[in-house]
């Protein structure tokens, strides 16, 4: 895994709508560092980096940069209690004939 990827997962889930302005803009200076496209292993890491809500539109970044993987990473429907943003991810696989 390279060091950017490393590094964002390392940081833990992205913030909430109540984190500091500082936070959010390192959030988004980390992920703008990693190259795309990410491996499958990248890709898999980061899906744990979705937080509690859209942090002002950074986790449609994320979820773009996963998206560059080689595969779907959410191949399976997740449960009922599963994070929007996995959700998200499955349902554009799904829409986009990626799996059926």
């Amino acid at each position: 895994m390279r060091p950017e990827v490393q590094a964002f997962v390392t940081d833990g889930p992205l913030p909430g709508w109540d984190a500091s302005e500082e936070e959010i803009a390192r959030r988004v200076a980390q992920l703008e560092a990693i190259p795309k496209p990410v491996t499958g292993e990248e890709a898999r890491a980061l899906v744990s980096c979705f937080g509690p809500d859209d942090c002002y539109g950074v986790a449609w970044t994320l979820l773009h940069l996963i998206e560059t993987g080689p595969d779907p990473v959410l191949t399976a429907a997740p449960g009922p209690d599963a994070n929007e943003w996995h959700q998200r991810l499955y349902d554009r696989a799904v829409n986009g004939g990626l799996i059926p």
